[in-house]
């Protein structure tokens, strides 16, 4: 008989849910059984948020200096393990390794840098204008924080989280992605072999119909920092509203990426297509939309189109760690890809490669599907207005920024926007304009942990990265004294 396995982190202690109940971890590339980890029960839920609530006057208590070498600590002992972190991730995401790789190192990175930035909380104080009075603004941990994290990117979206909190003093509750869930826990692991007070992280996996909702609805957890989709993102913040908790809600997005006739189409064809294709276009920042001035729409779509034909799909990130993309998560995920296209096409589109999966035996039990483009869109295309999360690039033409800026904006999501151009103005102008938390000019990739990162509209609200990321975890609280001479 096998043993339970004991993959909950509650209190310090590695153990199996109290019911006993488990679920199988797959591969997405063949759909192999990876491993089998624990489904934590509602009374497991509540263990763990009673846990970080106890250990929370620990850590919080803490000197910041103390916290700090815990981290740094841990990210020690996560790098010299990182490699296999790595290859857990790519088998049950199926990204190449390479891609893996790079996610595993900057987790660490982040933590890192927040180790030290929490050594550099402070507060403010001024002298009052009436009477002899003086104020202090203090920052203080706002308490036990509920993590929900994606599956796309389950360590890297969970050192976004981790690092800012923890260094504020925070203790956490963590679910991470029931598709993807073994690298994250991994990287708790390493915080916990780091020797963390129990109870500082706690680790609870299972739906989030079940898991996810105690956290959020429990008393105990008084801040929720969520990365997913924005109709969970809504459920959430109408929960967390009851009772007033602090929220950070990264949600769904369709970032355009906007051509102008002046750009330089060497950079801006590779960088758009890093942009949709990169992780299979399963990122929220991915490129949902392309729109290109008429005077480069023609030489941009045949060296674009070209260039999608060639990339590299595998069925094995591990064998092919350089590979261009790897399979879709599940067949939820291809099934709104073939929808997207298949409204397109009805609609008058046209596709110009790709726009169906790979034929093989080595693709025959995964989620693939190849790079797609089209072309011939128009803003009534499903695929104009929801997010596909899939490797579909749609092309738009447009004759004016002031069109195309229009084009981008008519999106209910605003999380990332990319510019190509070459004259300041006009980029100053789209950056002005487009309702998006982050665009990017000349450039595909709008994060640097040194930046706030979040959406507008749709795409949700708060901040994660930078000091706004730190500021999410803390409390500002004014004191005001009054002072008399001495007698």
């Amino acid at each position: 008989m096998s043993q339970t396995p004991q993959t909950l982190l509650i209190n310090g202690e590695w153990r199996a849910s109290v019911d006993g109940i488990t679920q199988e971890v797959n591969n997405p590339a063949n759909g192999t059984v990876i491993q089998t980890i624990s489904q934590a029960s509602t009374a497991d839920v509540v263990a763990a948020l009673e846990a970080a609530d106890a250990a929370f006057p620990v850590w919080a208590g803490m000197s910041a200096r103390d916290r700090a070498r815990f981290m740094h600590d841990a990210m020690d002992i996560f790098r010299a393990n990182l490699d296999a972190a790595a290859r857990l991730l790519t088998l049950e995401h199926g990204k190449p390794l390479n891609d893996s790789i790079k996610e595993c190192r900057y987790s660490a990175d982040v933590i890192d840098f927040y180790a030290e930035e929490g050594r550099r909380i402070d507060g403010t104080h001024f002298a009052g204008d009436l009477g002899p009075t003086h104020s202090f603004v203090l920052r203080q941990p706002v308490g036990v924080v509920a993590a929900i994290t994606p599956w796309n990117f389950p360590v890297d979206l969970l050192a976004w989280k981790l690092g800012p909190g923890l260094a504020a003093g925070c203790t956490f509750v963590i679910k991470p992605p029931s598709e993807a869930p073994l690298a994250a826990t991994a990287f708790v692991r390493a915080f916990a072999e780091a020797g963390l007070p129990p109870g500082v992280l706690n680790v609870v996996t299972g739906p989030g119909g079940s898991v996810g909702a105690e956290m959020v609805t429990n008393p105990l957890s008084r801040k929720i920092a969520f990365t997913g989709s924005t109709a969970t993102g809504l459920w959430i913040a109408e929960q967390a509203a009851r009772q007033l908790k602090h929220v950070t809600l990264e949600l769904g997005g369709s970032a355009p990426f906007v051509v102008c006739d002046d750009a330089d189409l060497d950079a801006a064809v590779p960088d758009a297509l890093r942009r949709a294709y990169s992780h299979t276009g399963q990122i929220c920042i991915s490129v949902n939309r392309i729109f290109v001035q008429r005077g480069v729409y023609e030489p941009f779509v045949e060296r674009f189109t070209a260039a999608a034909s060639k990339l590299r799909v595998t069925a094995d990130g591990l064998a092919e760690p350089d590979a261009d993309m790897g399979p879709m998560i599940n067949a939820k995920a291809i099934d709104t890809v073939r929808q997207h296209v298949a409204d397109a096409l009805e609609r008058g589109a046209t596709v110009t490669t790709g726009g169906d999966s790979p034929t093989g035996p080595l693709y025959a039990n995964g989620y693939f599907y190849l790079p797609t483009v089209l072309t011939g869109v128009h803003r009534d295309m499903r695929v104009m207005q929801e997010e596909t999360f899939g490797p579909l690039a749609p092309i738009a033409v447009f004759d004016t920024l002031e069109e195309g800026v229009k084009m981008a904006n008519d999106s209910p999501y605003g999380l990332a926007a990319y510019v190509y151009t070459a004259d300041l103005d006009r980029a100053f102008y789209a950056a002005k304009h487009i309702r998006s938390g982050g665009v990017g000019i000349n450039i595909n990739d709008i994060t640097d942990m040194r930046g706030p990162f979040g959406g507008m509209k749709m795409s949700g609200t708060g901040r994660e990265l930078g000091q706004p990321g730190m500021d999410s975890y803390m409390e500002f609280k004014h004191v005001r004294l009054r002072h008399r001479a001495p007698r």
